[in-house]
């Protein structure tokens, strides 16, 4: 299920396109001024709906303050995806673009679910930030902590699972946008409104958004937020292996709640057994931590508290496309923890939020692309329902 999380050695980066053609974008764009247009304005009515998250001088201020709210900070970009399975990136012969970046997929995860999302990060002011504006706004997440870079193109990113079963990345981000994010674009009221503040680590390889995640973290432990991280290994962006590990581990112990991949625990152990609890216990558990999750692809999660530990199972569906599945997880277990933050202290409660998770991880890997196969909590009943029958 959550296969997308893992490196491979044929990851490559490249530098940005210098142009982008309109063709591609899905916005009506004679219609759009500027980038602001595409954010969520406190004079529109979604606008108010959202921005009145919290303002306790209205009633449905009043409303929306008792209502859980994740935040998530960091990349927003475009994945291309061959239109032929099986194939190296040299071989493709053609790509279809998706929305991207797993922060942005978790945060329209948890909107699709019903929940209430909010997305922090920076895109290039060119039609693909804009479109990317325009989707998350379409997924009712709150966009207004989105920033436009009017010098640096919004990140590419293209991927393919080769038919040796590796997946094989190349990057168009040198510099990106969401890598120029300043500590002073951060809508620190959005954060500290937030119950959740959740993030990656790939904002952490580059000044000046290692800086601003930094800031945005301190700000949200400060507000009481619960700090959800998801290191999302991506090698290929990182100078060396030894730079992704102290990257990674910097900020390893800020957070309330962790997510990793078996292949994230071999490589931040230095080759230990993934499967063994020793390992995860003593070498990846830490004091401050309430909850440490596994994935373990189809087979399902496996999870770690102060108090007990055990293993869920996996749901098993038809595979065709891996690519957000560990974010519709996150997603789908933010989306519960959000509604009851006392989840970490009862076991049986937590194991039904971590089934629900793996359900949102397996619907997603049905069909092709992150964003356009995240669940409704309508879907996700009904799986579960159905595996309860069986």
């Amino acid at each position: 299920m959550d296969q997308s999380n893992t490196s491979s050695s044929t990851n490559k980066t490249g530098y940005c396109l210098p142009t982008i053609s309109n063709r591609s974008a899905k916005v009506d764009f004679k219609r759009v001024k500027s980038a602001k247009d595409l954010l969520l304005s406190p004079r529109s009515e979604e606008g108010r709906e959202r921005k009145n998250f919290g303002n306790v001088g209205s009633e449905e201020g009043r409303e929306r303050k008792k209502s859980p709210q994740v935040v998530c900070f960091g990349e927003l970009l475009i994945d291309f995806v061959p239109t032929v399975s099986g194939v190296s990136l040299a071989e493709a012969p053609g790509f279809k673009k998706a929305p991207g970046g797993a922060p942005a997929n978790v945060a329209v995860c948890i909107s699709r679910l019903g929940g209430f999302a909010g997305f922090l990060g920076k895109v290039g002011d060119d039609e693909f930030g804009r479109m990317l504006a325009n989707i998350l706004k379409e997924n009712n997440v709150n966009n207004s902590g989105m920033r436009f870079d009017k010098q640096a193109r919004t990140a590419l990113a293209f991927v393919t699972l080769r038919a040796d079963g590796e997946r094989e990345f190349m990057f168009f981000r040198n510099p990106s946008a969401d890598m120029l994010l300043t500590e002073a674009e951060l809508d620190t009221d959005l954060i500290k409104k937030s119950t959740i503040f959740h993030y990656g680590s790939i904002s952490l390889i580059e000044e000046p958004c290692k800086s601003a995640h930094i800031a945005a973290m301190k700000i949200a432990k400060k507000a009481g937020c619960i700090l959800s991280y998801d290191p999302n290994l991506r090698l290929a962006l990182w100078p060396s292996p030894e730079a992704a590990r102290k990257g990674i581990m910097s900020i390893w112990e800020e957070a309330d709640l962790i997510k990793i991949s078996e292949d994230e625990i071999v490589f931040l152990t230095g080759g230990d057994d993934p499967y063994d609890d020793n390992v995860v216990l003593t070498k990846l558990f830490h004091q401050n931590l309430k909850l440490l999750i596994v994935t373990e692809g189809p087979n399902g999660c496996r999870y770690y508290t102060k108090d007990f530990h055990g293993k869920v199972g996996g749901v098993k569906v038809k595979c065709v496309d891996t690519t957000g599945a560990g974010d519709a997880f996150v997603g789908g277990l933010l989306y519960n923890l959000a509604s009851n933050i006392q989840l970490f202290k009862d076991e049986k409660k937590l194991r039904d939020a971590l089934e629900f998770a793996n359900v949102c991880g397996a619907i997603t890997v049905t069909e092709r692309g992150a964003i356009p196969s995240l669940p409704t909590k309508e879907a996700v009943d009904k799986k579960l329902k159905e595996a309860k029958t069986k």
